[in-house]
């Protein structure tokens, strides 16, 4: 089901008028409110990505979860003994197409021929 047929089909709260601009208006709402990350946290995220590739070491896909759960981990605050989860098996690939200036590029292993040449 599409993103729209989901916001249709959800129960609304009393207040949210039954038209579809309101609709898409709550949904994207609830749509942010349920994200891992606040927009803030997903800009640094973003920034640090972009500057780690800049500098030759691009960031697997693999290792954007436990980076993003050690963002989360800061934000909690150890008094109000709110639990963070680690995020989903696919908000990496939802956090890639929510940012497009990420590219996910394949790395080509040197050549073992190569290697022996520059020993």
């Amino acid at each position: 089901m599409d993103r729209a047929s989901q916001v249709l089909a959800q129960a609304l709260p009393v207040d949210v008028p039954r038209t579809y601009a309101a609709l898409s208006d709550w949904g994207d709402e609830h749509a942010h409110s349920q994200q891992y990350l606040t927009p803030e946290e997903e800009k640094a995220m973003v920034k640090f990505l972009l500057l780690m590739s800049s500098l030759g070491h691009p960031v697997r896909i693999k290792f954007l979860p436990s980076l993003a759960f050690s963002i989360a981990r800061r934000r909690s605050n150890v008094t109000t003994n709110n639990l963070i989860k680690p995020p989903g098996k696919n908000w990496p690939r939802a956090f890639e197409t929510r940012h497009p200036e990420l590219k996910a590029r394949r790395v080509k292993a040197i050549d073992w021929k190569r290697h022996e040449g520059n020993i």
